[in-house]
């Protein structure tokens, strides 16, 4: 061994992954997308709008947040969705990427990446003018491919529950800065120093409000949103962010995550080429938390296979699944009866005895009117849950083998089980343009400022097109 040298230091795990991330983002053009990425972001767009709106009369901290962003005044730049007037692009971002995932309607994949992307994109598109739809679309699926791929990286299984973070919230601040760099045409390097800023200013604990008609539960891409913008402007205008935000001693992994051995091929491999979303995406048909959908869903196949009636039902036994299928199970008492809209949406038996007893899980069944309703209560009553010896130790949420079994005894004893492979809205069984219309059309009722149905239509439309607008703000011009 020569003397007088010193070792080579071992090669940073991750080493440059920051850089080639903000880089992907920058650079990315919507001619390297694959058509179906095309149809996807312009489906999310759709779907964004739409549970936006709607969230306007029905969650009860819409008009909060809005009119205290309102109060606060300042220049008119991006549009508040729902409730119309302008606000500063961060405080727009704020509240629309709030109203976002007040329904708990939005999608997902690596977190609700949708209210995590394109309330960022559109606000900044109409700051600045001038941004093609073909634009918007690159800087939603880059900012979407950033926050699907960090996602995938963490291997520690159920993590958003062992480690109490809301992955929206935490990722998003990323997510949103790559999606804002790619809206405002920033350079790799100012990407870069974006997402520096953008974790700087890194939260989303799940410590949170239980039983509240109105909180903060819902408010995690606003936070972020708003974060986002400033962090891609401040970019923009000469900050210098922190380094290594990604692979660093003190970044996201080791830090948040609390890893030190996240997957980087998921993170790194194929950029610009492969695009994960396209295989972890899904839509919500149903205005509940995600984890109540593989419930939802055997629930509904054992009930029309059968033609079960609600009278027909002895009792219902919701078995294993992750520890999220326990906490949205656990204690009985308080999911059996929910105080509020958000706490219906995060309760297994409620949820489950609403899609017995009617067939189907819509907005109205989380309504003070919904809540209250005698017959989902009665079955709701029936619903209990069972752990199994210990949670499956698979990562993410997505796997057949972490969902739940559903057991349905009748009243003449016989007992039916029923365990799903997949969801509606998943890519295994996706939803049609028709489906996410419908439900665009349906949350648009909802909005505090009128849009009659011309005017609903045209925003189909205009999405629809969107790869061919010259001006991508057509689209949130016609909700002002």
């Amino acid at each position: 061994m020569k003397t007088g040298v010193a070792p080579e230091a071992p090669a940073l795990a991750g080493a440059g992954a920051t850089r080639a991330i903000a880089a992907h983002a920058a650079s990315l053009r919507y001619e390297a997308l694959p058509p179906a990425l095309i149809e996807l972001t312009k489906q999310c767009v759709l779907d964004t709008l739409g549970v936006t709106i709607g969230a306007a009369t029905l969650a009860p901290e819409a008009r909060i947040v809005a009119d205290y962003v309102t109060g606060l005044g300042g220049r008119p730049e991006s549009t508040i969705l729902g409730f119309g007037g302008k606000a500063p692009a961060p405080w727009a971002v704020f509240v629309n990427g709030s109203l976002g995932h007040m329904l708990d309607y939005d999608d997902l994949g690596g977190g609700h990446v949708s209210i995590a992307t394109v309330p960022v994109a559109l606000a900044l598109a109409e700051k600045q003018g001038g941004l093609s739809g073909r634009d918007l679309i690159a800087a939603i699926a880059a900012g979407a491919d950033v926050m699907t791929r960090l996602h995938m990286a963490i291997r520690i299984p159920d993590w958003t529950m062992t480690e109490g973070w809301f992955a929206t919230q935490l990722l998003g601040y990323l997510a949103g800065a790559a999606t804002a760099a790619r809206a405002l045409g920033l350079d790799a390097r100012q990407a870069e120093n974006a997402l520096g800023i953008g974790f700087n200013q890194m939260s989303g604990s799940r410590q949170m409000a239980v039983g509240a008609a109105t909180h903060m539960r819902s408010m995690q891409a606003g936070f972020s949103g708003q974060g986002a913008v400033m962090a891609a402007e401040l970019a923009q205008r000469g900050i210098i962010g922190s380094k290594e935000v990604l692979e660093g001693r003190y970044g996201l992994f080791r830090t948040y995550v609390r890893t030190n051995e996240p997957d980087w091929d998921a993170v790194l491999d194929g950029l610009g080429q492969r695009f994960p979303l396209l295989d972890t995406h899904g839509f919500k048909v149903w205005p509940a938390c995600g984890y109540t959908r593989p419930v939802n869903a055997a629930v509904l196949q054992l009930r029309n296979e059968l033609r079960l009636r609600p009278e027909d039902v002895e009792s219902i036994t919701v078995v294993g699944g992750t520890r999220a299928t326990q906490l949205l199970s656990e204690p009985p008492e308080r999911k059996r009866r929910p105080a509020s809209s958000i706490d219906g949406k995060y309760s297994i038996p409620f949820t489950t005895a609403v899609m017995m007893v009617k067939g189907d899980v819509r907005l109205q069944d989380y309504t003070d009117e919904g809540l209250r309703d005698p017959a989902v209560l009665a079955m709701a009553d029936r619903v209990a849950y069972r752990a199994e010896a210990a949670f499956p130790d698979v990562v993410g949420g997505s796997s057949a083998v972490s969902r739940p079994t559903v057991e349905i005894r009748t009243r003449d004893g016989r007992l039916h089980a029923r365990k799903v492979d997949h969801v509606p809205g998943d890519p295994r069984q996706p939803v049609r343009r028709e489906f996410l219309e419908a439900k665009f059309r349906d949350c648009a009722r909802f909005s505090a400022r009128p849009l009659d149905a011309a005017r609903v239509e045209r925003v189909i439309e205009h999405v629809w097109n969107l790869e061919n607008l010259a001006d991508a703000t057509d689209v949130t011009r016609l909700l002002v």
